[in-house]
């Protein structure tokens, strides 16, 4: 995912007027809804601080009764540092094609015997942007989604990486920690997408993106694009995509 995608929406109002009021959202149900969706999927949120300081992790636990959200945390993270002195920041992620976006205010570090968490208020308000770039989906857990390769820089490790969403021109990857790192600008051939029983195909990924998950299993996303995909293979992937979402809005309505 691109840093452009991950940058907060400037919210200001012009002269007034509210441009964004149609995409806040205020009912505590329905925020409550969405954060727990981004918690079901581990879904990774980007917390901008002031002066450009990021940070990438996941939500954790939400507290509905104390009003607080945990997210995963590294206690010796410098980025984490940085965003605890000002106490706030603003959270982005993505559900599909939709942009969630929302102040985290009250940021505090909370620790336990094992394990510690970044926490916040629960924001009064979302907002929800439909992302117009290309549609994405993520990838739904029955069969386990799988691109098979060879490590660029160890050609006898063989890997089987989990497909975390999936659009019509690229891909996420899942890299777990105990494997060696990929950098950016590599283009990976001979890559088998195996989505479901009916989507196979071969393609090469040009990987643009290298994001690290703030977990403790100190894995990394890996935003890759398709490259050399056959007309068969897209229009199965195109219907791998619809079906999917169609699914998704299914089990939301459960």
């Amino acid at each position: 995912m691109s840093s452009l995608f991950t940058q907060p929406a400037v919210l200001d109002a012009i002269g007034g007027i509210d441009p964004y009021a149609e995409f806040r959202i205020q009912s505590q149900r329905e925020i409550v809804a969405l954060l727990k969706q981004l918690v079901t999927d581990a879904t990774p949120v980007h917390l901008s601080g002031p002066h450009g300081t990021n940070l990438t992790t996941v939500i954790w636990t939400i507290d509905s009764a104390q009003s607080r959200i945990n997210f995963s945390a590294d206690a010796d993270s410098p980025q984490l540092q940085a965003l605890l002195e000002y106490e706030e920041a603003t959270c982005v992620a993505y559900l599909d094609a939709v942009k969630l976006q929302f102040d985290a205010d009250q940021l505090v570090l909370v620790r336990s015997a094992t394990s510690c968490a970044l926490q916040c208020r629960l924001p009064r308000e979302m907002y929800r942007f439909q992302r117009r770039s290309s549609f994405r989906v993520r990838t739904l857990g029955r069969g386990t989604p799988t691109a098979l390769l060879r490590h660029p820089s160890l050609p006898d490790m063989q890997l089987g990486l989990r497909v975390l969403d999936v659009s019509i021109g690229g891909c996420a990857l899942l890299l777990p920690g105990d494997v060696p790192p990929l950098a950016a600008g590599l283009e990976i051939r001979n890559v088998r997408i195996e989505l479901d029983a009916d989507t196979r195909f071969d393609a090469d990924l040009q990987l643009h993106h290298v994001t690290a998950i703030q977990n403790p299993s100190r894995a990394s996303r890996l935003g890759c694009e398709f490259m050399h995909v056959q007309p068969p293979a897209q229009r199965a992937l195109q219907r791998y995509i619809d079906q999917t979402q169609k699914r998704r809005r299914l089990l939301s309505l459960d």
